[in-house]
């Protein structure tokens, strides 16, 4: 059985980039930078008390879980072999993979009670999509209800689409989770600069999904459409078109 690896937190580094303010120039954000192994970031929570971006760079490549899938779904030799650590987020949804350099991985934080905040699940991530879609040059498809294939989803975050997230040309190119609590909400957004989905295939164990698995993530999703290899380059055009 694999196990989630614990990372000394004492080695995360965080820095705090300034405040923002959103297009209608109303409540401000706080941008900040997170550096360290993937289950560090993802145990360092953003504050739920005030709009947050918070960009991630992971330091060494993991393969990230679900809140509720099993650790049986993981080959362990595989994952050995690939030299990747293994985390766990607190929201839900299928696996990811990261690797430094190769996605733009996000988390955004709204208050309860924020103008953003929406007491409808679903409905609270519409506006992420949104704001993500709003950088490109090209027709996004939004995702806003249920999830186009839950057996597939629960495996791999980009074998599916589920609310709040972008499709361009038939191919999934933003995913986003969410944690709730009374206090807030966290929206996890990861968007790949360059796609390859058989790194991640290789490390999951999908039984008789496997086939169908693998089509999808071939077939189905895709890298974030903007010709750029740097993860700041796309960080700068979101910021420039908060809400």
């Amino acid at each position: 059985m694999a196990e989630t690896v614990g990372v000394d937190p004492t080695t995360l580094r965080l820095e705090q980039l300034g405040e923002l303010r959103g297009r209608g120039g109303g409540v401000p954000w706080v941008l900040e930078r997170a550096r360290g192994g993937a289950q560090q970031l993802h145990d360092s929570a953003p504050e739920l008390a005030r709009r947050t971006v918070r960009v991630h760079e992971v330091e060494r490549p993991a393969l990230v879980l679900g809140s509720t899938q099993p650790d049986e779904i993981v080959d362990a030799v595989a994952l050995a072999s690939a030299g990747l650590e293994l985390a766990r987020r607190r929201s839900g949804g299928g696996a990811v993979l990261l690797t430094p350099g190769d996605q733009v991985w996000i988390d955004v934080t709204v208050p309860a009670g924020d103008p953003l905040w929406d007491d409808d699940v679903e409905r609270a991530t519409w506006w992420i999509g949104r704001w993500w879609s709003s950088t490109l040059e090209q027709p996004a498809t939004h995702h806003d209800r249920g999830v186009s294939d839950r057996a597939l989803g629960r495996l791999a975050c980009f074998a599916a689409v589920g609310p709040g997230e972008l499709s361009v040309a038939g191919r999934k190119v933003l995913g986003v989770s969410q944690r709730r609590t009374r206090e807030g909400a966290r929206f996890q957004c990861v968007a790949y600069l360059r796609w390859d989905h058989e790194p991640l295939r290789a490390v999951l164990r999908a039984g008789e999904q496997g086939a169908a698995l693998s089509a999808a993530l071939s077939n189905r999703a895709g890298a974030w459409p903007v010709p750029s290899s740097d993860v700041w380059s796309v960080v700068e055009g979101l910021t420039a078109h908060l809400p």
